[in-house]
């Protein structure tokens, strides 16, 4: 983290499966850090390195709210976006053509690309100009379209596709200020959460992982990426999602 003995970090989604998982991983490897935690619903714990905040992510406004209050500690040297959806009492993901339906599909647009889209906005301007920064949004590698040879989950998929996108085109305005800046998606493998869980039935041996697993290999693919990867996504074992 650019050297410094007390990186600041921040955190979107921090109460989540893996959200949690990267808080622990982080307070675990960075003694001295300070680190922005944000959920929906506020502080999930106490520890005097974590300074909660609470917003919701489906408005702007608030948004803008909590990164005038991180900027009060700026620069930031690593932002992590750890939110997303799958599926929840509505959305399923679809099987088949006859599956669609606009509202699903704006659903998740917003969820998987809209937001981490609005907290880059408001986050990128945070992030350190002088030195290595990070910004990284868990994506998936469904979101690959030359590696997608199954079809279905129509709606995930394209959401998916549309942040590896916006990582991609954000990753060239950003390294102009920046030429150490790097702006990547991630995909954590299949993990144990609510997400995946009526899922996890076809998953090989060994490749169900804890979000505590996950979040451990992903914080060193983070570590060990470079300018030259910017701009692209990748998985918790450290190899180059395609495009």
């Amino acid at each position: 983290m650019s050297g410094t003995s007390e990186p600041h970090i921040a955190v979107f989604g921090a109460s989540g499966a893996i959200g949690g998982a990267f808080v622990r991983e982080i307070l675990a490897r960075h003694p001295r850090v300070y680190l922005h935690a944000v959920t929906r619903s506020g502080a999930a714990h106490e520890d005097n390195r974590v300074h909660w905040h609470r917003a919701d992510y489906r408005d702007e406004t608030s948004l803008g709210d909590v990164a005038a209050a991180i900027s009060r500690h700026a620069p930031i040297d690593l932002a992590i976006v750890a939110t997303g959806r799958l599926h929840d009492a509505a959305i399923r993901p679809e099987k088949a053509l006859r599956d669609i339906s606009a509202p699903a599909l704006e659903q998740l647009y917003f969820e998987n690309a809209v937001i981490p889209a609005l907290i880059l906005k408001h986050v990128g301007p945070l992030l350190r100009r002088d030195g290595r920064a990070v910004f990284a949004a868990l994506s998936a590698r469904v979101g690959s379209i030359s590696d997608n040879r199954l079809g279905g989950w129509y709606g995930y998929r394209a959401s998916k596709a549309a942040l590896n996108m916006l990582i991609k085109t954000a990753s060239i305005e950003l390294a102009r200020r920046n030429p150490e800046m790097i702006v990547a998606g991630l995909h954590p493998g299949t993990v144990d959460s609510p997400l995946s869980g009526p899922f996890q039935s076809g998953v090989k041996p060994g490749k169900l992982f804890t979000p505590d697993f996950a979040a451990h290999k992903l914080l060193d693919v983070l570590d060990g990426l470079q300018p030259e990867d910017s701009g692209h996504c990748f998985a918790w074992d450290g190899q180059r999602v395609p495009a």
